[in-house]
């Protein structure tokens, strides 16, 4: 989905210009324009003129080689692939191929062939010869399908990789399962992170109740000694209107509701999403917008009960304008 933006709203303050391009081969569809920069970094292509991002997933064609010393920078290097703790073996292994060419691209005969597959086989075998190992491969698969269906970054998987290895290495893996100690994992580095996720929806994605789940969180959060943030309700404000599909007006004076809350420190201890679907319910009948609870309810997960009684308690313990 296209966004805009200003012309220098997407370079950082330090940012190195060297990595921006020009490109003359595409117009704009916004303005028309042949301005057209590519930052390489942020992989965006966008308009000079009006500031319209064309393209966010530009295809990375620079050379795989890099220089990694500054006294010799006619040194380059090619490198495999990198490091990795979602890896069971962090991406430092070997592999040998099944290809049945050597070096120089010659067909090996057949006792070498035989010789080499036998080798790979080996090979494949020695990495997992360890119950942690296999463990981890097990983990860390169902970790990236995770991934792909939650949408999480690669810096918050890494570190639910690192929760979870933190967690097989104090043996609270144990007479657990996998796929709830990888789900907890998950949520604790959602919330460090400030991703939206609930336990609903990360138990939904595993497979596992959520009881489970939450048991599972509760153990590493103690045995871990973890400093877990509280979740962002402005986050939730935006989620949950997105699914009812309310208007900014009504956002924007959620947000304005929550503000107030937060400064009043009537949302300790209350459930974010309940939270925030008790605020745009208020909002909702500030602006004039219909809502009703039966549906924001279901997109924030609560019930219409929780909705009513957050409802009530914010409008006499705060003053709404």
């Amino acid at each position: 989905m296209n966004k805009s933006v200003r012309y220098g709203d997407f370079l950082p303050s330090n940012s190195n210009t060297s990595s921006i391009t020009t490109n003359s081969l595409l117009k704009c569809p916004g303005c028309g324009s042949e301005s057209i920069i590519t930052d390489s970094d942020s992989g965006e292509m966008i308009c000079v003129k009006c500031g319209r991002v064309i393209s966010d997933q530009m295809q990375d064609v620079r050379p795989e080689w890099r220089v990694f010393s500054t006294s010799e920078p006619e040194l380059r290097t090619r490198i495999g692939i990198p490091e990795s703790l979602a890896r069971h073996d962090m991406g430092l292994s070997t592999v040998i191929g099944r290809t049945n060419k050597d070096a120089s691209g010659n067909k090996l005969d057949p006792a070498m062939r035989i010789t080499m597959n036998r080798l790979a086989t080996w090979d494949l075998r020695s990495q997992l010869h360890t119950p942690k190992d296999r463990s981890l491969r097990q983990a860390f698969f169902q970790l990236d399908i995770m991934k792909d269906k939650l949408g999480l970054s690669d810096g918050l998987v890494e570190k639910a990789a690192y929760i979870y290895r933190k967690a097989q290495s104090m043996k609270l893996t144990r007479g657990r399962t996998i796929s709830g100690v990888l789900a907890a994992a998950v949520y604790i580095a959602c919330r460090e992170l400030g991703a939206s996720r609930t336990l609903d929806d990360i138990a939904a994605v595993c497979n596992v109740k959520r009881k489970e789940v939450a048991k599972d969180f509760r153990i590493l959060h103690t045995r871990l000694d973890l400093k877990i943030p509280q979740q962002d309700p402005i986050k939730c404000i935006v989620r949950v209107a997105n699914k009812v599909r309310l208007s900014e007006k009504t956002k924007r004076k959620a947000a304005e509701i929550m503000n107030a809350v937060m400064k009043e420190e009537v949302s300790a201890g209350k459930d974010p999403m309940g939270l925030a679907a008790s605020v745009l319910y208020i909002s909702g009948i500030k602006t004039g917008e219909t809502i009703t609870q039966s549906n924001i309810a279901e997109a924030a997960g609560v019930t219409e009960v929780t909705i009513r009684n957050r409802a009530k308690e914010l409008t006499n313990k705060i003053e709404l304008n």
